[in-house]
């Protein structure tokens, strides 16, 4: 490894927490703008707004880092509980994935909605059962390839990547649905 990739896995290496914050709070924000532009929307909150809206990507990506490592363990402790002998890693990162997309991801889902609603001083849980869906349809298959990375400092980076490309095709499927 050499040069900003080295220099990457360094700083998340170091500063994991603040590193999931910092990731979270730029992609996701860009993700909102992209899904915003793409449906020909123009975001409704000003430089506050954003800032807001900023802090609270960052705190969920804070709250998935913690997310991942207990669900790492979660995974392994169940292999170790059901006698799974298995060192396929592919297999353990889809498990993994599965088991966290079910138990936390709904619970983090929620918690996003109502640090939204709190912090844009809205009301309303629309739309949470498509967020749900997504869980199914986009998060497993996303986080399987997440878990497959060895380092789960690296792992917080791509899961913030992700949520940018989900913004993108929610904003594409809205676009063809307005």
């Amino acid at each position: 490894m050499t040069g900003i990739f080295q220099w990457y896995v360094e700083t998340v290496g170091k500063y994991p927490f603040q590193a999931a914050f910092v990731q979270f709070a730029v992609l996701g924000m860009v993700g909102d703008l992209i899904a915003s532009a793409i449906i020909g929307k123009k975001p409704e909150y000003g430089f506050f707004g954003f800032l807001k809206k900023m802090l609270g990507w960052g705190i969920l990506g804070i709250i998935i880092k913690t997310g991942f490592a207990g669900m790492h363990g979660f995974t392994e402790a169940l292999y170790a509980k059901l006698h799974i002998a298995s060192s396929s890693v592919l297999l353990f990162a889809f498990i993994k994935s599965t088991v966290t997309n079910t138990f936390f991801g709904p619970q983090m889902m929620l918690f996003h909605r109502w640090e939204d609603n709190l912090l844009q001083g809205t009301k309303g849980y629309k739309g949470m059962d498509t967020a749900i869906r997504t869980l199914f349809w986009f998060w497993i298959p996303a986080h399987t390839v997440t878990f497959v990375i060895a380092n789960h400092d690296v792992q917080i980076g791509l899961a913030a990547a992700w949520s940018l490309v989900l913004g993108l095709i929610l904003g594409l499927a809205k676009r063809k649905t307005v």
